[in-house]
């Protein structure tokens, strides 16, 4: 039987820790004249006290045993983001703008999932303090989803990520030994990469509330913005600019911790990283040569578009800066690959992972080596080092679990009403946590505000085992899980 103790006390740390984060939109508020940081306030302490509750009524069981058991790692991290989304939106329906618990939800877990899809229209004109509370909803979940992939995926053998836990990966055993190092670091990157952004974004003349925004939801690949335009508000230099940060979010976030200890080799020689820059140059490639030959578009504006709307859903982002439906069937398609694709294991991104990609090429290649030369001896390796049975299969039960996701999804969401287009990319932007959705139902801004009540509730469950690997959620509905 499993304990719930230590799983709750844990929980209900996080809970009121994120309400006493509600602070900072009140004050932002409070500090504009707004009569909003009301509503903040009101939720905040909700928030506090509810978690405070929660972590009260489960301290006698935080101290049995050395740490969490397997099962209870499984239920802490699917219990996290359920329940942060939930006390989450508890501003949007407490203050503007005044949403629906289904809409509040909806919005609040594509936050935390840094999906990127909204239900809302008119961001210009929200107040202040709810526009920066949906980027620090991105920003946490960025965060939360690096620490959950380095310390939690790895011991509970999601999608291959076992692979990780070696000796030779030359992080966990070596330069991070224990949870609170990998936690302490990690957050020290993201911080300094997120005020880098915010500076280079002010440098490029973007004003202050906006440059926090989309820093915050550029870090954590996050893609909510404070306009309806999103980032086509700041179209030239800045979107360069962004295309840079969302890469170094998208990449492996240990490589960082290990480049600010002196070593920059493990970044470069990262297969990861060099298959992940590639596939995007060819991307970008791609779509510019169709643009220009077909349209006769002009060169340095169609690369600079190109570059960062490939990029903005390569990672996971969901920035756009033009209109993607205008682009035509074949770059339309190709993002639809790339958002399949995501970002590198250990970093922001989302989708299935570029390392799953690398492993099942591999494997791929190795079994055809096998049929030409039976009496060989070959094995999948990676970065020089033998990749077990055991990783091989958990990527290729993760493919298999992922289709029939997005299928099973594109199916359920077609049988609320909406249109093949609309169900088949809503299933894609949420099952790979991307962002945009296309179709007759998506709103000129991209909301999908008018959706039925059924599809934003699917969408929500999509983006949920989507952004927690499918499986870690999905263990949890099987009767052994509780009786193990």
């Amino acid at each position: 039987m499993i304990d719930p103790r230590p799983v709750g006390y844990i929980l209900g740390l996080l809970v009121a820790t994120l309400g006493a984060l509600m602070l900072v939109p009140m004050a932002l508020d409070l500090a504009a004249g707004d009569r909003h940081w009301l509503s903040f306030a009101e939720t905040a302490t909700i928030t506090t006290v509810a978690g405070s509750m929660l972590a009260l009524a489960c301290a006698n069981g935080r101290g049995q045993g050395t740490g969490l058991s397997l099962q209870q790692s499984f239920l802490l991290t699917t219990g996290a983001w359920v329940l942060l989304p939930v006390f989450g939106a508890l501003p949007f329906m407490m203050g503007r703008p005044d949403a629906s618990f289904t809409d509040a939800v909806f919005e609040a877990m594509s936050g935390f999932t840094t999906t990127g899809t909204t239900v809302f229209v008119g961001l210009d004109a929200l107040p202040l303090g709810t526009n920066l509370w949906r980027g620090m909803l991105q920003w946490l979940g960025g965060l939360g989803i690096v620490i959950v992939a380095m310390i939690f995926l790895p011991v509970m053998k999601v999608g291959g990520m076992q692979f990780f836990r070696s000796e030779g990966f030359d992080t966990l055993g070596k330069i991070l030994p224990r949870a609170l190092d990998i936690s302490t670091a990690l957050i020290q990157i993201y911080l300094v990469l997120t005020m880098a952004c915010v500076m280079t974004f002010l440098a490029l003349g973007i004003p202050l509330f906006e440059a926090v925004v989309h820093a915050l939801t550029t870090v954590s690949t996050g893609g909510f913005s404070s306009s309806d335009r999103s980032f086509g508000l700041f179209q030239g230099p800045a979107e360069y600019a962004c295309a840079f940060f969302m890469v170094l979010a998208s990449l492996p976030f240990v490589r960082f911790v290990q480049l600010a200890q002196g070593t920059f080799l493990p970044l470069w020689r990262d297969p990861q990283v060099r298959a992940y820059l590639r596939w995007n140059g060819y991307a970008i490639g791609l779509i510019v040569a169709y643009e220009v030959v077909t349209r006769n578009a002009p060169v340095l504006p169609t690369l600079r578009e190109t570059t960062f709307n490939v990029i903005s859903t390569f990672s996971g982002t969901g920035f756009s800066s033009v209109d993607l439906g205008l682009w035509g069937t074949f770059p339309f398609v190709l993002l639809i690959v790339v958002g399949l694709i995501g970002g590198c294991t250990s970093s922001t991104g989302c989708s299935v992972k570029v390392f799953r990609y690398l492993i099942l090429l591999e494997a791929i290649k190795v079994q055809i080596r096998r049929l030409q030369s039976p009496s060989a001896v070959i094995f999948v390796d990676y970065e020089g080092r033998r990749v077990g049975e055991d990783v091989i299969n958990s990527v290729i039960l993760f493919f298999t679990m992922f289709i029939l996701s997005f299928g099973v999804l594109a199916v359920l969401l077609s049988l609320t009403g909406l249109q093949t287009k609309t169900a088949i990319t809503a299933a894609w932007t949420a099952i790979a946590n991307v962002g945009p959705a296309f179709g007759p139902e998506v709103s000129a801004t991209g909301a999908v505000d008018r959706f039925p009540a059924v599809a934003k509730w699917l969408m929500i469950g999509g983006m949920l085992v989507g952004r927690l690997e499918l499986l870690s959620v999905f263990v949890l509905l099987t009767p052994r899980f509780w009786r193990s």
